[in-house]
C-alpha cells in the first residue's frame, strides 16, 4: 500500500466528516473532491488545489448561465463542455477540468438554480480540497535517507568504472561488459527524480544541493562515455597508459571517499607536464596511441571541472567531498 493511498483515504474521511458535521448537503461529494485534490508534493498540492478551485468557480459560472438560458437538458451539458473546457484551459486551470465537472454535474442532477445551490457547491469545494491540502501539508515522507543511498550507489558504480578503466589501460585485452555504466545511469535518473520531488516539498529555505549533485553526475556520465571510447582506441600497452592507470586507480578510491584531498587533480596536472617533456612519437602507431591517452586525460580534466563547477553551486550533505 503506497503512502499516497493512505493520504487519500485520510483526506477523504476528513472531508466527509467535516461536511457531514457542518450540515452541508451532499457530504459524500466532499470526499470525492478530496480524492481529486491529493498530490505527491506540497508545492504541487498548492498549485493543484488552487487550479481545481478556480476552475470549478469558472465552470459553475458558465454552467449557471447555460442552464438558466437553455434549461436542464443533455444538450445543455454538451454546450457546457464546448464552452467551459476551452475557457478553463485558456485560464491555465486545465488540471481543474475534472473537478469543475463534478460540481457542475451535481448542479445538473439537482435541476435547481439558486444562491443556496451555488454556495453549497463552493462549501463542498472548500471542504474537500481543503482537507486534501491539509493532509498534504501536514506530512510528506522524508527523502534524505533514500537520496543518500542513491548517492552511495552512484559513487560505488563510478568507482568500479574507473577501476575497469585502469585495468584496460594496463591490459588492452581486459574484458568488461560495462553494466556499471547502465546501472549508474539508472541510479542517477532515479536520484534526479527523487531530488526534484524532495525539493517541491521544501516550502521554506529549499535546498537544491541534491538536484545539483545528481545533475552533476549526469553530466559526468557523458564525459565517462567519451573516456570509454578513447580507452577502446588504446589497443597496446604503453608507458603513458600505465601512468594514467595509476591516476584512475586514485580516482576510483577518491570518488567514493568523504575525505577527498584533491590528489587526482594534482596527479593529473603533473602528468600533463610530464607529457610535454616526453620525446615526440617515432611511429604513426605510437602517435595515435599517445594521442588517445592524452585526449583521455583532457576528458578526465573536464570531468573534474564539472565537479568543481557544480560543487560551487551546491552545498550540504550531497556535496560532502564529492568528486
Amino acid at each position: 500500500m503506497g503512502f499516497r493511498i493512505i493520504k487519500t483515504a485520510v483526506a477523504t474521511l476528513l472531508a466527509i466528516i467535516i461536511a457531514d458535521w457542518t450540515g452541508v448537503e451532499g457530504h459524500l461529494s466532499a470526499g470525492l473532491l478530496a480524492i481529486l485534490g491529493v498530490d505527491v508534493t506540497r508545492k504541487r498540492s498548492i498549485m493543484t488545489v488552487s487550479s481545481r478551485f478556480f476552475a470549478s468557480l469558472l465552470g459553475l459560472a458558465v454552467a449557471f448561465a447555460i442552464f438558466y438560458l437553455l434549461g436542464f437538458h443533455i444538450w445543455s451539458l454538451i454546450m457546457y463542455i464546448l464552452i467551459a473546457f476551452p475557457l478553463i484551459s485558456k485560464a491555465n486551470f486545465k488540471e481543474g477540468i475534472v473537478t469543475s465537472s463534478v460540481v457542475v454535474f451535481r448542479v445538473f442532477g439537482g435541476e435547481e438554480l439558486s444562491w443556496h445551490v451555488l454556495f453549497t457547491q463552493i462549501e463542498l469545494l472548500v471542504i474537500g480540497l481543503g482537507a486534501a491540502m491539509l493532509v498534504n501539508m501536514a506530512y510528506m515522507p522524508k527523502a534524505e535517507d533514500k537520496l543518500q543511498q542513491l548517492r552511495s550507489r552512484v559513487d560505488g558504480k563510478f568507482s568500479v568504472i574507473f577501476s575497469h578503466f585502469a585495468l584496460s589501460l594496463r591490459d588492452p585485452y581486459h574484458v568488461w561488459d560495462g553494466k556499471e555504466m547502465i546501472e549508474a545511469e539508472r541510479a542517477v535518473e532515479e536520484g534526479l527524480s527523487l531530488a526534484n520531488r524532495a525539493l517541491e516539498n521544501q516550502l521554506i529555505s529549499p535546498s537544491e544541493s541534491w538536484s545539483i549533485y545528481f545533475f552533476m553526475r549526469k553530466e559526468q556520465l557523458v564525459r565517462i562515455e567519451s573516456m570509454l571510447e578513447l580507452i577502446s582506441l588504446v589497443y597496446q600497452r604503453m608507458p603513458q597508459g600505465e601512468i594514467t592507470a595509476i591516476l584512475f586507480d586514485t580516482l576510483s578510491r577518491d570518488v567514493s571517499s568523504y575525505e577527498y584531498m584533491g590528489e587526482t587533480e594534482r596527479m593529473l596536472a603533473e602528468l600533463e607536464q610530464e607529457f610535454k617533456r616526453m620525446e615526440l612519437p617515432s611511429t604513426r602507431e605510437e602517435f595515435e596511441l599517445r594521442s588517445a591517452i592524452l585526449q583521455l586525460c583532457r576528458e578526465l580534466a573536464h570531468y573534474l571541472e564539472i565537479a568543481k563547477k557544480d560543487k560551487a553551486r551546491g552545498s550540504g550533505t550531497a556535496f560532502a567531498s564529492v568528486q
